[in-house]
């Protein structure tokens, strides 16, 4: 268990927060990335972007071997004051907020057809989230979707994905200053499902970025969400949680790049593991550049394992190349039930199994309200109540 750390501006410290020159994330960042998968080796599982990832579980989508064939139906919904369209990949939107780091972004690139572009002008405030509806239909398919808010815009983003389906997408977050944009990103795909995506958020000034990202279907999801700073004073939140039962592979991999003053990031994620062969991966990166003084950063991930045969890999990483900071910080812990609070609760008359239910509705409330839409808050507490009862049965 690796206890929080903090680092105060001016401050400095070795081991898993790393400091100025020999930093492992900067050596990561170093590659430059492309959008041509031909710059891209195909991975073996021992580089350390892929030692975690079950490749042949990926059914081809890291080696060139995928061909679209079926795929998904995506639909869009956009409220008053929204526009949608269909562009091909020389719009400028596209892949403006961030270009491929790894082969299968890369191929979801060159590979799909048209891509989704959802527009919010300028001073524009919906009442109403855009709903991104992505449904598996048995086959094997590669989007591209981008989001763009103008300066001072407002606007709630839903992405549903579900039904089965071998899928690699980018998504493109475009903020203008002072713009505020949540994004709520689901997968509760079949358990034969598999999932490969890349985020990139690229964050104005003075702008606010809010990703839930919320994982519980798939046999595999691997999913990588960045965020860059294209003027002072921007600010990314960044939470998850995901359910992991027997068998699925679920890892997530963030980014989070400070080269830009006065901005600030707090990263949570939060897990849940049950059954054989359960494993969640988490690596949580954040790259500090001498350039970004007065930053503020901090992140954390939490797991809680349910039961024996599952596993867990979470990876913080803070390097920091300037101590001119407002503060960082970082924490991971892995874990079983807290026998106090379960002790508490059924010193009370409440049942073992009711007691174990309502300690992992705790674990997981503090993230679902951050959605702020109860249609949704209700539908994920749904579903980790079936998840938990199957569990039981």
């Amino acid at each position: 268990m690796a206890e929080a750390q903090n680092i105060p501006a001016g401050s400095t410290t070795t081991g898993s927060i790393a400091v100025a020159a020999e930093s492992t994330v900067a050596t990561r960042m170093s590659a430059p990335p492309s959008y041509d998968v031909a710059d891209f080796p195909v991975p073996h599982g021992r580089e350390e972007e892929w030692r975690f990832t079950p490749l042949a579980r990926l059914k081809g989508l890291h080696d060139g071997t995928a061909v679209t064939e079926g795929g998904v139906l995506v639909s869009v919904e956009t409220p008053a004051g929204a526009t949608q369209e269909t562009v091909d990949r020389d719009d400028p939107r596209v892949g403006r907020a961030g270009t491929p780091v790894d082969r299968v972004a890369a191929q979801a690139y060159t590979s799909f057809e048209k891509a989704s572009v959802v527009t919010v002008p300028k001073d524009t405030q919906l009442t109403e989230p855009i709903r991104i509806d992505v449904q598996g239909q048995g086959g094997t398919a590669f989007k591209h979707h981008v989001i763009e808010l103008g300066a001072f815009a407002e606007a709630v983003v839903v992405m549903d994905h579900t039904g089965d389906a071998t899928f690699a997408a980018n998504v493109d977050y475009l903020l203008g200053d002072g713009a505020k944009l949540t994004v709520v990103s689901v997968q509760d795909w079949a358990d034969t499902a598999v999932h490969a995506g890349q985020h990139n958020a690229l964050i104005g000034r003075d702008a606010s970025f809010k990703s839930v990202v919320v994982t519980f279907g798939g046999d595999l999801v691997r999913l990588h969400p960045r965020v860059t700073y294209a003027a002072p004073g921007g600010e990314a939140e960044l939470y998850g949680l995901y359910f992991t039962e027997a068998g699925q592979h679920h890892e997530h991999r963030l980014m989070v790049d400070h080269d830009t003053p006065n901005c600030r990031s707090h990263v949570t994620y939060k897990g849940a593991l049950q059954g054989d062969d359960a494993h969640a991966v988490w690596i949580g990166d954040v790259l500090i550049q001498a350039a970004a003084t007065g930053t503020d950063t901090y992140e954390l991930n939490r797991n809680l394992v349910l039961t024996d045969g599952a596993r867990v890999d979470s990876v913080p990483n803070l390097e920091i190349e300037t101590g001119e900071i407002v503060g960082a910080g970082h924490a991971s812990a892995t874990g079983r039930f807290d026998d106090e609070q379960l002790f508490y609760l059924m010193a009370r008359g409440i049942p073992a199994e009711e007691a174990r239910r309502l300690v992992v509705r705790g674990f997981f409330a503090e993230l679902i309200q951050q959605i702020g839409l109860p249609d949704v808050e209700e539908r994920l507490m749904a579903k980790i109540e079936a998840e938990l009862e199957a569990a039981a049965a």
